[in-house]
């Protein structure tokens, strides 16, 4: 049986809560912190990150929380959010939406809660 204690999953969940200060929402999957300004069509700041919890089947998470009020800066088709570090210009997460959306320059976009998690081991 495989183990890895929970204090070595929740630190790197708990990065993610500890610097992930703004989510974009992007025209495409972007590969790096420059690559999500690239594809940047609105952002968030300071999104609301939970504690790590348990993840299921195994593993930790943390939950961002749904959002209300994202600024939209740019017109476009949205298909994945990301989430940044901007002190120190990294890209800690990204992923595609369960659905694109159409962005329009000054308009407020949303989106519902959704998990980052990392799986127990194997």
């Amino acid at each position: 049986m495989s183990y890895l204690n929970p204090l070595v999953l929740d630190n790197g969940v708990q990065y993610i809560k500890d610097h992930g200060n703004r989510l974009h929402i992007c025209s495409a999957e972007p590969a790096d912190y420059a690559g999500t300004l690239a594809v940047s069509l609105g952002t968030k700041n300071t999104p609301a990150v939970s504690v790590p919890a348990d993840r299921a089947p195994s593993g930790r998470k943390v939950t961002v929380s749904a959002i209300a009020d994202g600024a939209v800066s740019a017109n476009g088709n949205a298909s994945h959010w990301a989430l940044v570090d901007t002190v120190n210009s990294r890209l800690l997460a990204a992923k595609a939406l369960d659905a694109v959306l159409a962005m329009n320059n000054g308009d407020t976009f949303t989106l519902p809660a959704f998990d980052i998690g990392i799986p127990g081991p194997a």
